[in-house]
């Protein structure tokens, strides 16, 4: 009877190795995605996949990210207790999630409304209350909360948004796939300066591309 509760905590042992043998090494990220079970967010018939490390579909014809690649976007903000972070593409929820754990606050934003009241309804029965999910044009920001400690983009843009850098604080971190949809892109660290911007090239990657508009839900 307990082999079952046996092989998914083996299991989960095994997604943890497999973070830090991929470069997720920062103590707080591991123990928010050890605390933060990726189980509620992959559903049908990928349930049984939630602890291997590689991206799923989900609704809408978009993906969880490989929860490794979701470690080191996480490591790369360096997140601080007392941050206000800014999420674009909620996607599961699951990144918003992790968020959580580090921040004071998180706003995570999706152009697809069945995609943000399913990632509300898990992040209720979780009791994640420092998360406000938000149906929106993510490629445009949330004006009336910026400025942001810190903004993860969760698509990816051929450069980064303009609308975004200007919601980023000064000593904030923007941590963004660049690229092409149709190619591999590559993970970008921005850090605002009181003279400008820093550009950091840290991993190839590929995500959905971020698109303008309210998505349909169909």
């Amino acid at each position: 009877m307990n082999d079952e509760p046996d092989a998914i905590a083996e299991r989960k042992m095994q997604f943890l190795f497999a973070l830090r043998s991929r470069g997720v090494t920062d103590a707080r990220v591991l123990g928010a995605m050890e605390k933060i079970d990726r189980a509620p967010f992959v559903r049908g018939i990928f349930a049984d996949r939630a602890y291997d490390d590689m991206p799923l579909p989900i609704a809408c014809g978009q993906t969880i990210s490989q929860p490794s690649v979701v470690g080191l976007m996480t490591q790369a903000l360096n997140i601080q207790p007392r941050d206000k972070v800014l999420e674009v593409g909620t996607g599961s929820g699951y990144q918003a999630a992790i968020l959580s754990q580090l921040a004071r606050r998180v706003y995570t934003v999706d152009r697809y409304r069945r995609l943000v009241q399913a990632a509300r309804h898990i992040f209720e029965t979780m009791g994640l209350v420092n998360i406000t999910a938000v149906t929106a044009d993510g490629s445009f920001g949330l004006p009336d909360q910026a400025p942001f400690d810190r903004i993860l983009v969760t698509a990816a843009a051929e450069d980064p948004p303009g609308p975004l850098l200007a919601q980023l604080k000064i000593g904030g971190i923007m941590v963004v796939p660049v690229g092409q949809s149709d190619t591999v892109q590559s993970l970008i660290r921005v850090t605002r300066h009181d003279t400008g911007f820093e550009y950091d090239e840290l991993r190839p990657v590929r995500f959905v591309p971020l698109v303008e508009g309210l998505g349909r839900d169909e």
